[in-house]
């Protein structure tokens, strides 16, 4: 039952994927040698090739440019609120965002399972979106693998708690449990991330 609704969710995320493309129709496009250059801003958090440097930043080395563009895009208009990135976001004009977006999406992430671990463990409530390895199969999802358990931790916390809102994740979240949340943290972290940099 819970891999049906996990599975239709997935359709949803995709046909949201399709419909949100209308609404970056306006972007302009991104060239990532000049978000090479203004992705130092971003490099103490997230590294320069989107490895992250702090446990409570995400990795964003291979995640689609869509995806960023639409994280940064919702930051700077308030609808998601960080502490650090609020103030970053909000200097941020269209082109930066696209040329950042692009520098990062250049990057190669693939990922590997720990020794002993198979794609039958991974959990059924996440890997119809982010895959049992932690490499998102839709366009909305990002990439969870080698996430430390402090970001993911907190991250379905403000989901489940309302401080992040998103039609599908809050719904998700909304139904785990302390103990539910850290062993999806722990089996998500424990992969090991490979990010292949952008010649």
């Amino acid at each position: 039952m819970l891999r049906s609704v996990i599975l239709a969710l997935g359709g949803v995320f995709l046909a949201q994927g399709v419909l949100n493309q209308s609404a970056f129709a306006q972007m302009p496009a991104g060239d990532p040698a000049e978000g090479r250059k203004k992705a130092t801003m971003c490099r103490t958090c997230h590294g320069i090739e989107g490895l992250a440097k702090i446990p409570i930043a995400p990795n964003i080395g291979g995640e689609p440019a869509s995806y960023i563009s639409r994280q940064l895009i919702a930051f700077r208009a308030g609808a998601r609120t960080h502490e650090m990135m609020s103030v970053v976001a909000k200097s941020l004009d269209d082109q930066t965002i696209a040329d950042v977006a692009a520098w990062y999406a250049e990057q190669k992430a693939s990922a590997t399972l720990p020794a002993g671990k198979t794609d039958a463990q991974a959990p059924e409530t996440c890997v119809a979106c982010h895959g049992t390895e932690g490499i998102a199969t839709m366009e909305d999802a990002p990439n969870l693998a080698g996430e430390t358990v402090m970001y993911l931790d907190t991250q379905l916390k403000a989901f489940r708690g309302g401080k992040r809102t998103h039609e599908i994740m809050s719904d998700i979240a909304a139904d785990l449990s302390d103990e539910d949340i850290r062993e999806l943290a722990e089996w998500y972290s424990g992969i090991k991330l490979n990010i292949e940099k952008a010649k």
